[in-house]
């Protein structure tokens, strides 16, 4: 039984790692995306695509590895949150699908590059905000009656919801940005430098409206926070966003390449930490917790062999189809 304990909270350890992997690498190529209006210059937006076409469908495995081991080890929490979220989730796949096609079909075509261009901008945008939705659905609570959703169909949509739809679209555009400014040389870069400052200044502030905002979504947020056990918590992730973001401006200032991509995702693993600390234990707030929603022990061992031969191989050509294309890109040739 004891073993059966220590199995759940290792899955909630790996799905976590999935997700937050799934959102450091998607995010940037989500956020490519979304700056594609600012950039109407054809070349520009060719670089841009280039520069995530051999990764971006890749990214996306992390996704589905979250999904489904949520389904398969934690099915309870995967029951519950399905139905509260249905909207926000079917959004984002549907604009996934459309963002997909988008990157397959802009190059076979002149006459309706255009229509494929929106289809990228809206797909990347309309994905990027529905993640957030979803997430503040989740963190602002779902209620919960004898093991089922019992909510409504709006239940998702609230103030809140919005604003960490908004934050995590900024955040992907600055994530974007910064790998812009990794990835290519020239005009394109040195416009994406003005936008990663602004995009850097944004996503603070949202990141503190939000963070401001949560403790007061759930009695047990605030207590975490502010007088819990883990309240020292509220000091150490502050200081350290404050120290990304101080990183993030002088990477920028001082024309640095990978030092911007690298404070932007440290800007998002520590967001991740903290939503860690306010979530633990549970995994559907504010009341199902990691060992009420896990499978039997049976199906945790089973699920267990898949996910440690499945995982490294998934990291390794990650790491592989990264390393293979590392460098700039240069416009006409692709990759140096």
């Amino acid at each position: 039984m004891m073993f059966g304990y220590e199995l759940s909270f290792l899955w909630a350890g790996l799905i976590a790692f999935a997700v937050l992997t799934y959102v450091v690498l998607d995010g940037f190529d989500l956020g490519i995306g979304i700056l594609f209006p600012f950039y109407p210059n054809e070349k520009h937006r060719d670089v841009m695509m280039n520069s995530v076409a051999p990764v971006w469908d890749g990214n996306e495995t992390w996704l589905v590895l979250g999904g489904g081991g949520l389904m398969a080890v934690f099915p309870l929490a995967y029951a519950v949150v399905m139905p509260a979220l249905y909207m926000p989730i079917i959004l984002m796949l549907l604009a996934l699908v459309f963002r997909g096609v988008s990157f397959e079909f802009r190059w076979k075509t002149t006459r309706w590059r255009g229509v494929w261009d929106i289809a990228f901008f809206g797909g990347s945008l309309i994905a990027a905000l529905s993640q957030g939705i979803a997430l503040g659905a989740l963190v602002q609570g779902i209620e919960v009656e004898n093991r089922a959703y019992a909510g409504g169909w709006w239940d998702w949509l609230t103030p809140f919801s919005l604003m960490t739809g908004v934050a995590v679209a900024t955040g992907y555009a600055l994530l974007g940005a910064t790998w812009i400014i990794m990835k290519t040389e020239g005009t394109v870069a040195d416009r994406m430098r003005r936008h990663a400052l602004q995009l850097g200044a944004a996503t603070l502030v949202f990141i503190g409206i939000v963070s401001l905002w949560t403790p007061f979504q759930d009695r047990v947020y605030f207590e975490r926070w502010f007088t819990g056990a883990t309240w020292y918590w509220s000091v150490i992730v502050p200081v350290l966003m404050a120290a990304a973001a101080f990183v993030l401006w002088r990477g920028i200032a001082y024309r640095h390449d990978v030092t911007p991509f690298l404070a932007s995702l440290s800007i998002f693993v520590l967001s991740f930490v903290g939503i860690g600390v306010s979530f633990y234990p549970m995994i559907v707030p504010p009341s199902l917790t990691i060992v009420e929603a896990a499978a039997p022990e049976s199906s945790l061992r089973f699920a267990l062999v898949g996910a440690l031969i499945l995982i490294p191989i998934i990291l390794i050509y990650t790491a592989y189809s990264y390393w293979v294309f590392r460098g700039k890109i240069d416009p006409d040739e692709g990759y140096h």
